[in-house]
């Protein structure tokens, strides 16, 4: 029996001493983890993703079809305005320049040969037919006279009548000749126009043949090429993609609700993903003038008044923008404030040993805390969440108690 007994005894204990804990614990309530209402100064930060921006992407085509002979440019390489980028076959091309030029040649000794020869040559011939002329109206006069006092028969007459009209006409017809022959006649305009014509015909010839040597506008990089000598190309397909310099530049696209910390000339640092370990400065330089519907997000770009040597055109760049600042604000952990993605946050407050919810106004939202506008004065303690259900008035320990 006394070996019995005594072991009743330990669990009567033990259970009295358990029971009684377990009362300790739930008059004093759970455990919890607290932060403190503290002032300092606190930034808030975008940070997003961007890329190095090109502002001028030009695809390279050609303006006419024709077979590749060369491809002077290489994925990556630069190259300078002037450069010759693709060669077209150009034998047709030189051959109608040269018969364009003959034209020209041509066109250009008619209207010199009327300047210099076929002006004396109508002058001359209309002081023939003038002299003729003359000589005809004597015939005929005389004839006349004749023909008056019987001496000469009718016919005669008739024969010196047509004579004067023939050398009139002739006079008439050189007195024409001459006018056309003159700088401003109608000879000389229609050889001047087909002069205007083949030169004309001479720079097209040329333009066509300046197509078949496709070149760079500006100095960049080529970014891509999809042509190789051999190929016969048409109109209007890219050849090569190249990236015009300029002013080194990142874009990102925060989101919209973003907008009213974002302004010109705020400064950011930023650094490639490939080069992480680099950091550059950037300037905001542009934005955009409307949301992008799709993705409610806005168009940000930086100057970067210093880049870096490996930045590379669409390379993928880290951005953190300084959007604003405050000086002794009053702050809590991020992780203790409860909605504060909504229009009402709120966070469990300690008052009295008792768990006391608190609306509270948000400020500025930095890397791990946020800004107590009010709702909370400096040193209020508040509770951490650890995923248990709380109630307000409920009793609480922390390690302040």
């Amino acid at each position: 029996m006394r070996w019995v007994s005594r072991p009743l005894f330990w669990v009567v204990v033990v259970a009295t001493i358990a029971g009684g804990g377990y009362a300790a614990v739930r008059a004093r309530g759970p455990s919890v983890r607290t932060a403190r209402v503290v002032a300092r100064d606190i930034e808030q930060h975008i940070v997003a993703s961007g890329r190095v921006w090109v502002p001028s992407r030009v695809q390279v085509s050609a303006q006419s079809a024709g077979l590749v002979v060369a491809v002077g440019a290489v994925e990556g390489q630069r190259v300078r305005a002037g450069d010759l980028l693709v060669q077209l076959d150009d034998a047709e091309a030189r051959a109608a320049v040269a018969q364009a030029q003959a034209a020209v040649d041509q066109a250009a000794a008619r209207v010199e040969q009327l300047r210099r020869v076929g002006a004396i040559v109508a002058s001359e011939a209309l002081r023939q037919a003038q002299a003729q002329l003359e000589g005809a109206e004597k015939t005929f006069a005389r004839t006349r006279e004749l023909a008056n006092s019987g001496a000469t028969p009718p016919a005669e007459l008739d024969d010196a009548q047509r004579a004067l009209e023939i050398a009139r006409a002739q006079k008439a017809a050189a007195e024409v000749q001459q006018l056309s022959s003159a700088p401003l006649g109608a000879d000389s305009r229609v050889a001047l126009t087909a002069l205007l014509l083949a030169r004309a015909q001479l720079t097209g010839a040329n333009v066509r043949l300046a197509q078949a040597r496709i070149t760079a506008l500006d100095d960049g990089v080529v970014l891509s090429r999809s042509v190789e000598p051999g190929d016969v190309v048409q109109p209007a397909r890219t050849l090569l993609v190249m990236a015009a310099d300029a002013a080194t530049q990142l874009v990102f696209n925060p989101d919209e609700r973003n907008l009213p910390f974002i302004s010109l000339d705020q400064a950011a640092r930023a650094s490639a993903d490939a080069y992480p370990q680099i950091v550059f400065d950037a300037v905001v330089s542009y934005i955009a003038p409307s949301i992008d519907p799709q993705r409610g997000s806005v168009e940000v770009r930086l100057r970067v008044p210093q880049p870096p040597a490996f930045l590379k055109p669409d390379m993928t760049v880290s951005v953190d923008l300084t959007v604003a600042r405050a000086a002794g604000a009053l702050t809590l952990p991020s992780e203790a404030v409860r909605g504060a993605a909504t229009p009402e946050p709120w966070v469990w407050a300690v008052e009295g040993g008792r768990a006391a919810r608190r609306s509270i106004a948000l400020g500025l939202k930095g890397e791990g805390s946020v800004e107590v506008a009010s709702g909370l004065p400096a040193g209020a303690e508040v509770i951490v969440p650890d995923g248990r259900a709380l109630s307000d008035g409920q009793r609480v320990h922390t390690e302040c108690d």
